[in-house]
């Protein structure tokens, strides 16, 4: 059965147009409690970012579950992660998030976590397809759900957080300034770091509805850079208004990207024993991380773009650490899900132990001259399947000569074909992409 509204992460989009509006979210939430309901004691968490459309869709859900015989547990503004590592702990059916993670205010959108604290199988997300094409009905008075609000959830989470790396550990003498984005990490990143003992400066803590991701946080991270620089920080980190994702930056203002982040974690598990098989990265992963993770023994492997690939890969494979540029971090052996709080800790602990500045600890990654290129298609043009454009791939690879890598994929979003090419030389590297650009321009139009 083909999915008719979830995509690769839940259902997203601007709020007020397509399923994004409190109608549609109303009926999700009656069709995900009726395929969670197990009966009186099941139970459903919801926890939001901090957009002012989360009240909305938090009221929304609300009712819908109730409508249909769920308890709810409101948990208001929350990490992503720690939905989901709550909703294992207080032994929720599922956990609901009101998040649309690095995108503006305007947009929103709800995904879900298994009793798990996991992403959903697909049969799921296809049964809770199949109620919503059903007439939403009530249940009995009697056996409508109830709601309550988890009034110790940001504490227990904190604590969580802090629990993945050994409590020996002291921060103490490092300076970290941490960049919540305005986002759910607010009232939760400060406190974990402070509370092992650094000094925290913060930015990004102040949200009011509309300003999540708005010049802050780990998308747009000059204000983390220019903050360590005139506080003479040791380390920047930066999140994203979901807390999924995670930047960080060095005393001298360098930034590092999830890349640089999965190299110190990967090398800090192995030189202390924990390294467990491979590590998974993606098709946009630079190659200098591969070339680097090769160096000292350590695999590595590449699945299409998505944390939901490199989540089922490492399940797969019972391997524990994988992630993607962008700086969603997996580390299967700590938590469930990425967590850009737990990130950052283990990076931390690698600088505790090594004794080592955030600066050196990824020196031998050499980042390879990568360049991406959006260019705009006509809607269903077929240009991807085209010999001719085939045969561009294949002559700027032969022109790499192995010492590098082209991809070319559609948008999953928009008429876009993404253009990347990873080289030795940033002149080749350059030119090699203009070459495919002008060669999709020129066939985009056919159909």
């Amino acid at each position: 059965m083909e999915r008719k509204y979830f995509g690769t992460d839940g259902i997203r989009g601007q709020v007020g147009k397509g399923h994004i509006t409190p109608d549609f979210v109303l009926k999700l939430g009656w069709a995900a409690g009726r395929v969670f309901s197990k009966g009186k004691n099941s139970s459903v968490l919801i926890g939001k970012d901090t957009r002012i459309s989360g009240y909305m869709f938090e009221s929304a859900l609300e009712a819908g579950l109730v409508a249909a015989g769920v308890n709810t547990r409101l948990l208001g503004p929350m990490p992503t992660p720690g939905i989901a590592y709550l909703t294992r702990t207080l032994h929720a059916q599922a956990g609901i998030v009101i998040s649309a993670s690095h995108n503006p205010h305007q947009d929103n959108g709800i995904k879900f976590f298994s009793a798990q604290g996991c992403k959903l199988p697909d049969e799921v997300e296809l049964a809770i397809e199949h109620e919503l094409s059903s007439k939403m009905t009530t249940v009995g008075s009697e056996n409508l759900g109830k709601a309550d609000r988890v009034s110790d959830a940001a504490g227990r989470y904190i604590e969580f957080c802090k629990s993945t790396i050994p409590s020996v550990m002291d921060f103490s003498g490092l300076k970290i300034v941490v960049d919540c984005a305005n986002g759910a990490t607010y009232h939760i990143a400060p406190y974990v770091f402070d509370e092992l003992g650094a000094e925290v400066i913060t930015i990004g803590v102040e949200p009011d509805g509309v300003n999540i991701n708005a010049g802050v946080g780990s998308t747009s991270p000059g204000l983390l850079v220019e903050t360590v620089i005139s506080t003479g920080a040791d380390i920047g980190v930066g999140l994203d208004g979901d807390g999924d994702r995670l930047i960080m930056v060095d005393n001298q203002g360098n930034i590092l990207d999830g890349d640089d982040l999965l190299y110190i974690i990967a090398r800090s598990r192995q030189r202390n024993g924990g390294m467990n098989g491979s590590v998974v990265g993606t098709v946009m992963s630079n190659l200098g991380l591969e070339l680097a993770l090769e160096k000292h023994g350590i695999g590595f492997e590449r699945v299409n773009v998505g944390d939901r690939h490199i989540l089922e890969r490492l399940q797969e494979k019972g391997w524990a650490i994988g992630g993607e540029p962008s700086g969603h971090i997996i580390c299967l052996d700590r938590t469930t899900t990425g967590d850009g709080i737990i990130s950052a800790l283990q990076v931390l602990a690698e600088v505790y132990i090594s004794g080592k500045p955030l600066s050196e600890l990824c020196a031998d990654v050499k980042k390879c001259p990568q360049l991406l290129v959006n260019v705009k298609v006509n809607e269903g043009s077929n240009v991807m399947q085209l010999a001719e454009l085939k045969k561009a791939i294949k002559d700027v690879e032969a022109e790499l000569n192995g010492e590098g890598r082209v991809l070319l994929r559609p948008s999953g979003t928009e008429p876009l074909i993404r253009v990347m090419v990873e080289g030795r030389n940033v002149q080749q590297v350059s030119q090699l992409v203009g070459q495919l650009v002008d060669t999709v321009k020129k066939l985009a139009v056919i159909k």
